[in-house]
C-alpha cells in the first residue's frame, strides 16, 4: 500500500491497510500486560515466594515499588521527547518490550534489594516509551482527522488485553503458582514483537507522528519547553489529569482494604480480581465508543461526563458496605477510566497540532498525572485512619467535582480550537 500524502491524510483521514490495522490491534492487545511490568504481581512474588527469610516484607516491597514508580515518572517526558525525534518507533517498542521482560525474568535469580530495585526501575524507565510510541505510530499512520476513532480502538484492545492477561494470570497462578506470571509476560512480549512486524514502517509518516500537519518545512517545530510551557491549555490539561488521578487512583486500593476488613483477605482478593477484570471489560466498549463519537459530540462534554462518573462513584461507595454492592460500584471505573484513556491523547493532539511536540507533551502530561496518582493513596489513607472510609470516598469525589468545574469553566472545546476535521470533510483545517 503506498504511503498516503500528509495533505490527503489531513483532509480525509487515512484508513490503514488490513494488515496494519490487524497488527495495531494485536500489538495493543498483547502489549497491555507487558507495558505495566510485573505491577501488583511483584509484591505477591516477593512476599509469597521470597518472604521474610530473604529480607522481604510489605515495607521493603513497598519501597522497591516506590523507587521504580519514581524512575518511571521521571522518564515520561524524556521518553516522549525521544519518540518525537525517533524515526524507528517500531524498534523502540520492540527493544523496550524485551528490556521490560528481561528485567522481570531476572527476578527469580536475584535476591538483593539493590538489584531488585535496579531491575524494576529499569523496567519502568523502558515502559515509559510504550504509550507515546503507540499513539505516535497511530497518528503517523492515520493522520489527525482519523486519529480520534483509531486511538479509541487502540484503547479498546488495550483494555481487552488487560482483562485477558489478568484472568489468565489468575487462573494459571492458582494452578501453577506465582512463577507462571513471568512466563506469561515473556509469551506476550514475544507476541507483541511479532505484531510489530505486521505494521509496515513505510506506512508511518514520522512528521505526522510528532504532530506536524504540513511536513517538516511548513511549521518548524518549536522547542520542547516552549511547546509545553507556552501552551496554557496544555498546562491546564496536565493539572486536570493530575486531579483525575488524585481522585481515582486510591479508590480501588481503598475498596480492597475495606473488603479485607469485611470479608477477610482471601475472599477480598478474589473479589478485587473480579473487579479489575469487570472494569477492564467495561472499558473496551467505552473506549471504542469514545473514539467513534468524540469528533461528533466534541471532547469537552465527554471528558466532563468522565469526571462526573468519577465523582458519582466516590459518593455511591458511601451508601453501603455490602461487598457485592461495592464491587458493582467499582465497575463504574470502566466508564470513567475508559473515557480518560481514550480521550486524553486526542486532546493533547488537538492542543499540540503543528508544533511537532505531540509525544513530549504526552510524556509531560503523564508525569504530572503520575504525581496526582502517587499522592492519592497517601491522602485517602490519612483520611481513613483519622476519620473513616466514607469520609475518604467523599473527599475523593469532591476532588473529582473540582476537576469537573475547572474543565467546564476553563478548558475550551479543543476540537474546534485545533481546527480538527471530521473524516468526511474535504477542507484542510486552518491552524489557529
Amino acid at each position: 500500500m503506498p504511503v498516503t500524502s500528509t495533505a490527503s491524510r489531513h483532509i480525509t483521514g487515512s484508513e490503514p491497510s488490513r494488515r496494519t490495522r490487524r497488527g495495531l490491534d494485536i500489538l495493543n492487545f498483547t502489549l497491555a500486560d507487558v507495558r505495566d511490568g510485573l505491577g501488583p504481581y511483584l509484591a505477591i512474588y516477593l512476599i509469597a515466594v521470597r518472604g521474610p527469610g530473604e529480607g522481604w516484607n510489605e515495607a521493603t516491597v513497598g519501597f522497591v515499588m516506590t523507587l521504580a514508580g519514581i524512575a518511571g515518572l521521571i522518564s515520561q517526558t524524556p521518553a516522549g521527547a525521544f519518540i518525537d525525534r525517533s524515526r524507528h518507533k517500531r524498534a523502540v517498542i520492540g527493544v523496550a518490550a524485551l528490556l521490560v521482560t528481561f528485567c522481570s525474568l531476572l527476578l527469580p535469580w536475584i535476591s538483593s534489594f539493590a538489584m531488585v530495585a535496579l531491575t524494576q526501575s529499569l523496567a519502568q524507565v523502558a515502559a515509559a516509551v510504550f504509550a507515546p510510541a503507540l499513539a505516535a505510530i497511530t497518528l503517523g499512520i492515520v493522520g489527525p482527522a482519523a486519529f480520534t476513532r483509531h486511538i479509541g480502538r487502540n484503547e479498546g484492545f488495550n483494555h481487552a488485553g488487560n482483562a485477558f492477561s489478568a484472568a489468565l494470570a489468575g487462573a494459571l497462578g492458582y494452578l501453577f503458582g506465582p512463577m507462571v506470571v513471568f512466563w506469561l509476560m515473556a509469551a506476550l512480549a514475544f507476541a507483541s514483537i511479532i505484531a510489530l512486524w505486521q505494521v509496515p514502517a513505510d506506512e508511518i509518516d514520522d512528521d505526522l507522528a510528532r504532530g506536524l500537519d504540513d511536513g517538516p518545512s511548513a511549521h518548524p517545530p518549536v522547542s520542547s519547553w516552549q511547546a509545553l510551557l507556552a501552551n496554557r491549555h496544555l498546562m491546564l490539561l496536565a493539572l486536570l489529569a493530575a486531579i483525575f488521578h488524585l481522585a481515582n487512583a486510591a479508590m480501588l486500593p481503598s475498596i480492597g482494604q475495606q473488603l479485607t476488613h469485611i470479608i477477610g483477605k482471601d475472599s477480598a482478593t478474589s473479589l478485587i480480581a473480579l473487579c479489575i477484570v469487570a472494569a477492564q471489560c467495561v472499558m473496551v466498549p467505552v473506549a471504542i465508543l469514545v473514539g467513534r463519537h468524540a469528533d461528533r459530540f466534541g471532547r469537552k462534554p465527554i471528558f466532563l461526563f468522565g469526571f462526573a462518573i468519577l465523582a458519582l462513584r466516590g459518593v455511591l461507595y458511601t451508601f453501603s458496605d455490602n461487598p457485592f454492592y461495592l464491587v458493582a460500584v467499582q465497575c463504574l471505573d470502566g466508564i470513567g477510566a475508559g473515557i480518560f484513556g481514550a480521550l486524553l491523547p486526542v486532546v493533547i493532539a488537538d492542543l499540540t497540532r503543528g508544533t511537532g511536540r505531540f509525544n513530549v507533551s504526552q510524556g509531560a502530561v503523564a508525569t504530572v498525572q503520575g504525581i496526582g496518582a502517587s499522592l492519592s493513596a497517601t491522602l485517602a489513607g490519612v483520611i481513613i485512619v483519622h476519620f473513616s472510609y466514607a469520609y475518604a470516598f467523599l473527599t475523593l469525589a469532591a476532588i473529582a467535582g473540582i476537576g469537573f468545574v475547572l474543565y467546564l469553566l476553563l478548558m475550551p472545546e479543543t476540537m474546534r480550537q485545533a481546527g480538527a476535521v471530521k473524516p468526511a470533510t474535504v477542507q484542510i483545517a486552518g491552524q489557529e
